[in-house]
């Protein structure tokens, strides 16, 4: 489902790479925990694959087709990856059920609705169209935050430290809830996490420190 080749990525002010030499493929429905101390090049791993960043050097390939190489660079918003961010990025004068739409006001307003529908079933919150992100707890939130990502039906979903704003207390049940959705969905998800808690319901884990990767 994505394959990436040797990635190698260093700002223009450095000589010393982030990322040296990343490579490791994932099939369909597996999950990946990124691991390592900060600034080890975790986030930035997740913003080149979404293409945020473009890399120096590699490839990636997503569900078989060319993303980047030397000759090519897809562009972001047509790599079929959905992503939720550390805190969440909901926008706050937008509705849940507006939220969700921004990343699909594309399709049809029938079957936007159904999608709509749908995602909010799929995350246990259905009822809550009208409510804003401030009336939300940390917990929904962060499953509004997955509906908004799944909506346009991503062929990758990336995690960027999805449970560090929750408190202890709530942060299990979150987890739990999220991998519930993401193994009923089947969707290929890579996730930067500092916590080992939340890489052991991980498939695969892999540790970067200073830019070079070891799978755990």
């Amino acid at each position: 489902m994505i394959k990436l080749n040797n990635i190698v990525f260093k700002y223009d002010n450095t000589n010393v790479p982030i990322l040296n030499n990343v490579s490791f493929e994932l099939n369909k429905g597996e999950i990946m925990a990124v691991v390592g101390p900060s600034g080890g090049g975790k986030s930035t791993l997740l913003r080149i694959i979404s293409g945020l960043e473009q890399p120096f050097s590699g490839s990636i390939e997503i569900n078989q087709k060319m993303v980047f190489n030397k000759v090519t660079n897809v562009k972001p918003e047509n790599r079929g990856i959905g992503m939720v961010f550390q805190d969440y990025a909901l926008f706050p004068h937008m509705t849940v059920e507006k939220n969700i739409a921004y990343g699909v006001d594309h399709i049809p307003k029938k079957e936007r609705k159904l999608r709509i529908e749908t995602m909010l079933e799929l995350v246990n919150l259905k009822g809550y169209e009208k409510r804003y992100p401030h009336q939300l707890s940390g917990g929904q939130q962060q499953r509004i935050a997955l509906a908004r990502a799944l909506a346009p039906k991503p062929k990758i979903l990336l995690l960027d430290e999805p449970f560090s704003n929750l408190d202890t207390e709530m942060l299990e049940k979150v987890r739990n809830e999220l991998f519930e959705i993401i193994n009923f969905t089947q969707i290929t998800t890579i996730m930067v996490t500092h916590n080992p808690e939340d890489a052991k319901t991980a498939d695969i884990i892999l540790r970067l420190v200073s830019g070079k990767m070891s799978i755990v």
